[in-house]
């Protein structure tokens, strides 16, 4: 096989992993300029494996660490040494070599990758967070990478518009934290901050009596501060949405308004956070799309 031929078929199965996965948003979807789509599918793709490492709950810790610095390795190695064109591949190897091709080609910084491998292992490791300043700097290594790659991948260098990918990706992590409030604390994981929880005098021993399955006013007033904190951080990165051009422009304000329009939903049902996980639907497109398009000071 020709290694261009062995370079699509590695991008085609980083397509169909993005495609067989759902997320809040879709992955390189129309919006996104077409040269775009093959790379950032192979940046979902290598961290999407990775946290499925990660989450392989039955698999002892021990051994979900090995497989994640074993995958970690794969991609540096594929970066110095291109594998063999002739040699059969895995699906994993398609990935990591579209992975390590996109790297080579567009220069995009390999320590970004290495933020997001530790980051998963810290979902190994860590299941609670005493302060805000733990959150974020979770947020910085497995979230915020993804925003930059992003802006790499189109051609951005820009510390001002890095900052504002920052605080949107921080956003869209801490409104997932919320989202999944309930399904991450049955998984033996609260990312609400210890901080947070004895300024309201919410307790976990709460969460874990059961029925009736509403939340509580201490932790309604929890989620609520964590709600605000995250609506201020969606404001700080609004300006990347107006700091790009192209279609770009336009798939970063229906990510920006999605992501807002979930956290409104979390506000809305946090009584019921524990057994319910607030999203989006066919129903929300066009309202998105055409706020995306009459983008506004008061959007």
């Amino acid at each position: 096989m020709s290694w261009h031929l062995l370079l699509v078929r590695a991008y085609a199965a980083c397509e169909a992993l993005a495609r067989s996965h759902y997320e809040n948003f879709p992955v390189a979807s129309w919006l996104l300029p077409e040269p775009m789509r093959p790379h950032v599918t192979a940046v979902y793709a290598f961290a999407r494996i990775a946290d499925d490492i990660a989450d392989e709950g039955t698999v002892p810790a021990e051994e979900r660490l090995t497989k994640l610095s074993a995958w970690q390795r794969r991609l540096h190695v594929a970066i110095e040494v291109e594998l063999e064109s002739e040699s059969p591949h895995e699906h994993e190897d398609l990935i990591i070599i579209a992975a390590a091709h996109s790297i080579r080609t567009l220069d995009l910084p390999i320590a970004w990758f290495d933020d997001l491998i530790s980051a998963f292992a810290q979902d190994i490791t860590t299941t609670r967070y005493a302060s805000w300043a733990d959150v974020f700097d979770y947020c910085r290594r497995s979230a915020n990478p993804i925003g930059r790659l992003v802006l790499r991948i189109a051609g951005y260098r820009d510390d001002r518009l890095d900052r504002s990918s920052d605080a949107v990706c921080t956003a869209l992590q801490l409104t997932n934290f919320w989202q999944d409030f309930g399904r991450d604390w049955r998984a033996g994981r609260l990312y609400v901050p210890r901080e947070v929880l004895d300024a309201c005098g919410a307790s976990e021993t709460d969460l874990a009596a059961g029925p009736p399955c509403q939340l509580g006013r201490a932790w309604q007033e929890a989620l609520a501060r964590c709600v605000a904190v995250t609506d201020e951080q969606f404001r700080r990165g609004r300006d990347v949405c107006d700091g790009v051009g192209g279609r770009l422009r336009y798939e970063l304000r229906v990510t920006w308004l999605g992501g807002r329009r979930i956290l409104k939903r979390v506000d809305e049902a946090r009584a019921h956070l524990l057994d319910y996980r607030p999203t989006l639907g066919a129903r929300d497109v066009p309202a998105m799309l055409w706020r995306a398009a009459v983008w506004g000071s008061r959007v």
